[in-house]
């Protein structure tokens, strides 16, 4: 039993349309499910993959009237997009200045070349040279060549005052290896590397311990939770680790796409466990996913009240 990367990793955005045109068009991602947030059906739910809509590779996003995130401590603070080789780096960078994207300059982070880039709402992302190491689906219609496609996630870095705590659940609940460290420019801590069964970026949660920092206001350009990957038959005994251990946490939550569950780390970050399966052609053909408004099917009875209260985007 082991988790074995990145599952997705969920945003909050305050303008869903310009939301999709720059995931879509800039970063060249498919939208693969355009749903509802199933706690609150007034707001979108939006998913950006690969062509398959694969586990690893998508961020999604929340659809909130919210003010901007307030950056600081007790917080997800950079999202990391994984691409193949220095040279795709250097075409990024070149993209991005065409299009006018805010970016830093191509710098080695943990012995991998890196380039940061904010979107419209200074959401806080990274591309990261995975040597190309792994599957990788490429949408065919794409805006971006195929080979240099944003490949999945990894790594996210989280932001802690302290780690003690976290490490405890880290290593002895999600039994992740402490792998190493390494420093960022101008940091006065490391930040720890923990490893998941799985190799590269994708398999890598970062933890920058902070303790200067004023806690994070989550908001629009913040990150709302980042979730890990499980095999389907391994999620009741997961479920059973928490109740185990005594860690408050959500119960089973069917998603419809996936089954999820969720508890908070010490520091007050939200964690995710979600499933491989049943993936997003679960409602919707794989050639069309994202194209229309998908309701799972406890929401379906709802479907003309919640697309009344929906803008379109």
């Amino acid at each position: 039993m082991a988790l074995t990367g990145i599952h997705h990793l969920t945003a909050i955005t305050a303008d869903a349309a310009r939301n999709r045109r720059f995931y879509t068009e800039t970063l060249g991602l498919r939208l693969v499910k355009k749903t509802v947030n199933q706690d609150d059906v007034s707001a979108y739910h939006l998913f950006y993959a690969d062509a398959l809509g694969s586990p690893g590779t998508d961020i999604t996003f929340f659809d909130w009237p919210v003010p901007p995130e307030r950056r600081g401590t007790h917080s997800i603070a950079r999202t990391g997009m994984r691409v193949a080789g220095e040279g795709t780096l250097e075409w990024w960078k070149s993209r991005l200045d065409e299009l006018g994207v805010s970016h830093g300059e191509i710098a080695e982070r943990d012995g991998r070349a890196t380039l940061d880039l904010e979107d419209f709402e200074g959401q806080r992302l990274s591309l990261v040279d995975d040597g190309g190491e792994g599957e990788a689906h490429p949408w065919e219609k794409s805006p971006v060549p195929a080979e240099r496609q944003i490949r999945g996630l990894g790594p996210v870095t989280i932001s802690v005052p302290m780690l003690d705590a976290t490490d405890v659940i880290l290593t002895e609940l999600m039994e992740m290896r402490r792998a190493r460290e390494y420093r960022t420019p101008g940091a006065t801590t490391p930040t720890h590397v923990y490893q998941m069964h799985g190799e590269g970026p994708g398999a890598e949660l970062h933890v920058a311990v902070q303790p200067d920092l004023p806690p994070a206001r989550q908001g629009a350009g913040g990150v709302h939770h980042v979730a890990f990957r499980i095999a389907d038959a391994e999620y009741e005994h997961w479920a059973g680790r928490l109740r185990q251990m005594r860690v408050p946490n959500s119960g089973p939550v069917d998603r419809f796409y996936f089954r999820s569950l969720y508890f908070r780390e010490p520091n007050g970050i939200l964690f995710e466990l979600a499933t491989e399966g049943p993936g997003f052609s679960a409602d919707e053909p794989l050639d069309s996913l994202g194209e229309s408004l998908s309701l799972p099917p406890f929401l379906e009875v709802r479907r003309a009240e919640i697309e009344a209260g929906l803008k379109p985007i």
